[in-house]
């Protein structure tokens, strides 16, 4: 499943993540990656996302902490499965309930600032197995990357405060399987045509 799950988000080591119409746009027409973070938008432009998602052949993965017009609940989830949404990041773990049981894949996104957010971020994973976690900030060390991969077996994404080519490098050298980020200048080894 863990392979099947990076096959979906990502074919190399940046996911491209969209903070506006402009980088979604960017990223459905100029990059290899099969799926996009989608970071922004609300209820009423989802449908032509999604059309336009599909033209490409791309997956969005909606972050729906940052999405407006949907209930963070499990109507809202439900509606989000019927019109197309096969993958999400959160943070609220009966979110990641609610979409396992409309067959979406699950990123967990978990905030690392300390040992005792490490402790409660492996608690609630491993009492809700999602599919993969995206660790923020993206430059953990790499005890902690490998203690994740240890204690859950799931496939590692980080996101945030990743800056360079060498912080992606670095990531990747600690574990990490992909990173999610919006800096259009790190989608440079998946692009296909520059802009």
């Amino acid at each position: 499943m863990n392979l099947d799950v990076l096959e979906y988000l990502a074919n190399g080591p940046v996911i491209p993540a969209a903070r506006s119409m402009e980088d979604f746009k960017v990223a459905l027409s100029h990059t290899v990656s099969p799926s996009i973070v989608l970071l922004f938008g609300d209820i009423n432009i989802l449908p032509s996302l999604i059309t336009q998602a599909k033209k490409y052949k791309k997956h969005i993965v909606l972050h729906l902490d940052l999405f407006n017009g949907i209930a963070k609940d499990k109507a809202g989830i439900k509606y989000l499965a019927r019109v197309g949404i096969h993958a999400i990041i959160t943070t609220k773990p009966h979110l990641c309930k609610f979409a396992r049981e409309e067959g979406m894949i699950v990123v967990q996104r978990l905030f690392l600032m300390d040992s005792a957010s490490l402790c409660t971020g492996l608690h609630l994973v491993n009492n809700f197995k999602p599919d993969a976690i995206e660790i923020l900030p993206g430059s953990v060390p790499a005890s902690v990357v490998q203690e994740l991969v240890q204690q859950t077996g799931l496939p590692i994404l980080a996101g945030g405060l990743i800056r360079t080519k060498e912080d992606v490098d670095h990531a990747i050298e600690r574990g990490v399987s992909a990173v999610s980020t919006s800096r259009r200048d790190l989608w440079d080894d998946i692009m296909i045509t520059k802009i």
